[in-house]
């Protein structure tokens, strides 16, 4: 145990985690140099087109430093708010932390955010300075900047990830200061799940950390949590390199990974202990699994009734690998069979759809995303609604209630008055301002969460020229003038084109939809009404105007009251089909309506 490190790298979003990892493995001879590619480890298609790391990754690296040999197992963690759960998850298979910071770019929203989890989980951390061959580099504001604001004993180490200066020094800050891996001294075997996928040949592959005793091969285990007590076999374990590396026993400390065929995936939770079947959930380490809960909630549809099954099992495997996806069964009118999915943030839903889409191979529609909602009806009974179908009508509310943010909001002081007047749109109020140095200002807000799902990224990033980030938690509820907006298509509600929003927002937005809805539906044989309801009243409408057949081409010249009948009888037959028809809405009008700018 006193040879091993296990710890993660966490950062801002690109401060330069996955290029560190790079260099980490070139030194320890982990991955060979014709294999050696950047970002190696963010392997998935989508990581490396976004150039964003989106799960966290583990591997085994083994280092020689003053006559001993380490073993040194590396988590690469995502930067983004969205992917927050990611890096709580990983924290508890480590004992400590390399916080990376950009030194041209200094102290952001998620070097806080993330800084104060590793304390929280009680982690050891080592403060890297990056990019220092930068020319806009200033590395003694960064150290000031990390000894104030994140208050931080260890000397921040100045690196080059891309060229590699002083990465080595990283290597033994990690095996002087880092505590070896904790273990519990107990007579039986135990072993935390910290990560998952799903292999089709081989079912549920494990990611570990043993906690107690060993784990062997054809050894029987239980899950702590899974109902109705089943029991496995470990048929094939060892250690996670860029290949898995098959062993026979993983001991005390070790990370590794188990397959025992489990091909059940609700038996698996991620934060789970696995012990010997005899053992009593009681007599087992504490070890708090991190709590997640979805803030952002949007309906998910297949393009084809007959891909249902299959949206399903793919979103049974993604839960598997990401916990803090949620989802539900639900219909609509419109687009007939579904699920109702719950997301951590509208970058996380953008990455589940495209992953659906492109590693299950399905066509889908994804609708307008809105929060949940508390709703207190005149019977004082309390409603939590994330769907705005469930929303309750006018006439049957007392109050309701709107999610809460603490946002905070890192900014260089130029842009200051732009972030605050900016904010002020998404009905922020400002809490506290705090400077990191002379050229840089903590700002939080407290924000309705609802505002920060759509357009509020790219906002603060247009205004601040890029340089400002943010980062958010929910911190309760809080009264609000709300209403449902209803879209009429064709005089039908469209219920996955309803949404939830602030009532002086509720004209301005209305318009927005109808001005999408037109330019996005084609034209039908029949004129196509299409109105936004607020309240039982229409507050907007727009026509989408009918093709028109020429039904006068056969007529030669006649009388003029054979082509008047032909025009009258043309006009019975369109209020026919009015009264008949129904609207082809396409996925395109799905997607712009994501888009529109609430404010």
């Amino acid at each position: 145990m006193n040879t091993i490190r296990n710890f993660c790298i966490i950062a801002h979003i690109d401060h330069g985690k996955s290029t560190l990892a790079d260099r980490l493995l070139e030194l320890t001879n982990t991955v060979p140099k014709r294999l050696m590619q950047e970002q190696l480890l963010d392997s998935m298609e989508l990581e490396r087109e976004r150039g964003i790391t989106i799960r966290s990754k583990t591997i085994r690296m083994e280092y020689s430093y003053n006559g001993q040999d380490y073993i040194l197992n590396l988590i690469d963690t995502p930067g983004h708010v969205d992917f927050t759960y990611e890096v709580m998850r990983v924290m508890n298979a480590c004992e400590g932390a390399i916080l990376v910071v950009d030194a041209s770019q200094g102290v952001e929203a998620q070097t806080l955010a993330n800084t104060f989890l590793a304390k929280k989980s009680g982690l050891k951390i080592i403060p890297v300075i990056n990019k220092i061959d930068l020319p806009g580099a200033d590395v003694e504001r960064t150290i000031l900047q990390i000894q104030e604001s994140l208050n931080i004993e260890i000397e921040p180490i100045p690196i080059s990830a891309k060229t590699g200066i002083n990465v080595e020094k990283i290597l033994e800050t990690i095996i002087k200061q880092l505590p070896g891996s904790k273990i519990f001294d107990i007579n039986f075997m135990s072993a935390l799940v910290f990560d998952a996928y799903y292999d089709s040949y081989r079912g549920v592959v494990m990611f570990v950390k043993v906690l107690s005793k060993k784990i062997s091969k054809d050894m029987q285990f239980k899950f702590s949590t899974a109902e109705g007590q089943k029991i496995y076999k470990v048929e094939e374990l060892g250690h996670i390199k860029l290949n898995f590396v098959s062993k026979e026993e993983l001991y005390a400390g070790e990370v590794g990974y188990i397959v025992a065929g489990v091909k059940d995936i609700h038996q698996i939770k991620i934060g789970d202990i696995i012990t010997e079947p005899q053992i009593e959930k009681n007599l087992l380490p504490k070890i708090v699994a991190p709590e997640v809960k979805p803030y952002v909630f949007a309906g998910v549809y297949p393009l084809s009734p007959k891909d249902y099954d299959d949206l399903k099992m793919a979103l049974q495997k993604l839960h598997l690998m990401d916990y803090s996806l949620s989802y539900k069964v639900t219909s609509s009118r419109v687009l007939g069979g579904g699920f109702h999915c719950g997301f951590l943030g509208s970058l996380h839903m953008d990455i589940v759809k495209e992953r659906l889409e492109r590693e299950y191979n399905l066509d889908l529609i994804v609708t307008i995303p809105n929060v949940e909602y508390k709703v207190i009806k005149i019977d004082k009974k309390e409603h939590l609604v994330d769907n705005p179908s469930d929303f309750p009508e006018p006439f049957e509310i007392e109050k309701i209630y709107e999610p809460i943010t603490k946002t905070t909001v890192v900014t260089p002081l130029a842009y200051l008055s732009n972030v605050i007047e900016t904010c002020k749109l998404f009905r922020a109020e400002v809490l506290d301002q705090n400077f990191i140095d002379e050229n840089s200002v903590i700002v939080v807000f407290e924000i309705p969460l609802a505002e920060l799902i759509v357009g509020f990224f790219d906002a603060i990033k247009s205004v601040s020229k890029g340089y400002a980030s943010f980062d958010y938690e929910q911190i309760g509820y809080k009264e609000a003038d709300l209403v449902k907006l209803e879209v009429l298509v064709n005089n039908e509600p469209v219920d996955s084109f309803s949404l939830i929003v602030h009532k002086d927002k509720a004209h301005n937005l209305a318009v927005k939809i109808l001005e999408k809805l037109k330019k996005t539906i084609p034209r039908h044989m029949f004129t196509i009404p299409l109105q936004v309801k607020c309240q039982n009243k229409i507050i907007a409408r727009e026509d989408i105007q009918s093709m028109r057949k020429d039904v006068l081409a056969k007529c030669y010249g006649g009388d003029i009251t054979r082509k008047r009948k032909l025009l009258e009888k043309q006009k019975e037959g369109k209020k026919k089909m009015k009264s008949l028809g129904n609207v082809d809405i396409p996925k395109e009008t799905f997607i712009e309506l994501l888009k529109i700018d609430r404010n």
